[in-house]
């Protein structure tokens, strides 16, 4: 059997090819009784919008791209999946592109893709979200894109984009160790290039700071965000005279590692070591004891970026207002991986 195609649904909905088309891209110029009429008959003849064709017809693209550069599989399968949910919603296609965030020749790669692909607009996911020069850049050239970036607050550069309070879920992890008597905490890096690391960086070192306790550069390690830095860093930490009776790494990921390496040197989790990590991945649930984390909503990030990527273009095209630019911030969750310290034993005299 022949795949319905837009002719049909016009047929059963008793309505124009035009209208159909309307609907498709979830224009708001459409009654809401025809809209009803058009999607019942979409539902019942199973039909597909083939994106790549109607690209062809139409001088306007109806597919974003999202670039990235980023270690860990999980992250981007959350905002592949969050922007996947908001194309599904409004009618657009979605490509991938992973990418260098350090090649001097990431401008003209990324706009060969677009050109190549029509591309419609990007939602830049960090690093490269973050790096100024590239998204001048892009912007220079008429690229329409929404960053991913973390922030303690909304930048007001005029820029479009989503930012993370990285800073404050970093403080109130740290403060739940603080405040479980810990004392000495260590902090494990995540890649210097992603503002995410220095931001949490910045909410463990304030953390610290309010409750009295001077940071020690012993106790910081840089690295980034996989396990083996996790595992490498732990070690290291271990090794010191006045070992840390907590860590915090700077995603889950590195916490798994730091679990590991405290599994390794026979130490009890949580009560010799606590550990927390950052994100709430499937590795803080799966590890043994689960993971203190601060939960980042990924999925509901990146959607929410795709969202107000796709308002900007039909912003463009005068068929809806645009967005506004959207915070959020990650909540602490308290797991079995975080406990008081153990008392330690007094030297005999």
């Amino acid at each position: 059997m022949r795949k319905p195609t837009i002719r049909d649904v016009a047929e059963r909905a008793k309505v124009s090819l035009k209208t159909v088309s309307r609907v498709i891209n979830n224009e708001p110029s459409v009654m809401q009784a025809t809209r009803a009429r058009v999607l019942h008959a979409i539902a019942e003849l199973d039909y597909e919008p083939d994106p790549s064709a109607r690209n062809l017809r139409s001088a306007t693209a109806f597919v974003i791209g999202v670039a990235y550069d980023n270690p860990n599989p999980y992250y981007i399968i959350s905002v592949q999946n969050g922007v996947l949910a908001a194309c599904r919603e409004t009618g657009f296609d979605l490509q991938i592109h992973p990418c260098d965030a350090s090649s001097p020749l990431l401008v003209d790669e990324l706009c060969d893709w677009m050109r190549r692909s029509r591309l419609a607009g990007l939602v830049l996911a960090p690093p490269m979200s973050e790096r100024r020069e590239l998204v001048e850049a892009l912007t220079a050239r008429g690229v329409r894109l929404v960053r991913i970036i973390a922030a303690d607050a909304d930048p007001q550069d005029g820029g479009p984009c989503v930012w993370v309070d990285d800073r404050d879920a970093a403080y109130e992890v740290t403060e739940h160790l603080i405040q479980l008597g810990h004392q000495r905490i260590g902090f494990l890096w995540g890649g210097e290039e992603h503002r995410s690391s220095s931001e949490r960086y910045l909410g463990y070192e304030r953390a610290l700071k309010d409750y009295g306790i001077t940071p020690d550069r012993h106790l910081v390690v840089p690295g980034d965000y996989t396990f083996d830095d996790g595992f490498r860093g732990t070690r290291r930490l271990l090794a010191l005279r006045d070992p840390p009776s907590a860590i915090f790494g700077s995603n889950d990921e590195i916490a798994a590692g730091v679990l590991a390496a405290a599994k390794s040197a026979g130490l009890n989790v949580p009560y010799d070591l606590s550990i927390a990590g950052f994100e709430d991945s499937p590795f803080s649930k799966q590890s043994w004891p689960p993971l203190t984390t601060a939960k980042q909503a990924t999925e509901d990030i990146a959607r929410a970026a795709a969202r107000l990527l796709i308002s900007q273009l039909r912003q463009d095209a005068g068929a809806a207002p645009a967005l506004h630019n959207q915070g959020f911030v990650p909540q602490l969750v308290v797991r079995g991986s975080t406990a008081p310290p153990r008392p330690r034993a007094q030297p005999a005299e």
